[in-house]
């Protein structure tokens, strides 16, 4: 396998991971799953919170297919596990450092999509329940989202 079709798996898979993580958010962690999520909408004392089992749900899958990819030559597979690998990492960086700002970088950023993303994020846990919620994304929100940042940029300039 080239080097281009591998970057090509990665980069897709880091895509097509934003609408795998709105449906297991949507379905199976506000849903069957709500027991162990349920902690992040309603916080109990402590660093960490049960939800952080998640973390291990994305990450064993990652790794076990860049190992046997990498071990058994099944490049395309490890590709895909490198994809989840980054998305991973990059939901890690917005999730918990940039929103909740469980480690404390980009405190006071008055970039737009940072203010659009914890915007979105606010209003997905302003419902303390599994039912009726909104914005179930991460890296992507609606346009709607960005509406409300630029109206309060708009509002904020004059």
């Amino acid at each position: 396998m080239s080097g281009y079709y591998f970057l090509l798996i990665v980069i897709a898979v880091f895509f097509i991971m934003e609408g795998i993580t709105w449906l297991t958010h949507r379905y199976i962690m506000h849903g069957l799953l709500w027991y162990l999520h349920k902690d992040h909408h309603q916080p109990t004392p402590g660093v960490f919170e049960k939800n952080d089992a998640f973390f291990l749900i994305f990450a064993i899958p990652s790794w076990l297919s860049i190992m046997l990819g990498l071990q058994y030559h099944f490049y395309g597979i490890a590709a895909i596990g490198f994809g989840i690998a980054l998305y991973g990492f990059a939901y890690f960086i917005v999730h918990e450092v940039i929103i909740h700002q469980r480690i404390k970088w980009f405190t006071r950023s008055n970039n737009t999509y940072i203010r659009t993303i914890r915007w979105a994020h606010k209003m997905h846990h302003k419902h303390l329940g599994k039912e009726e919620g909104e914005s179930f994304g991460m890296l992507f929100v609606a346009a709607k989202y960005w509406k409300k940042v630029r109206d309060d940029n708009k509002r904020k300039a004059n």
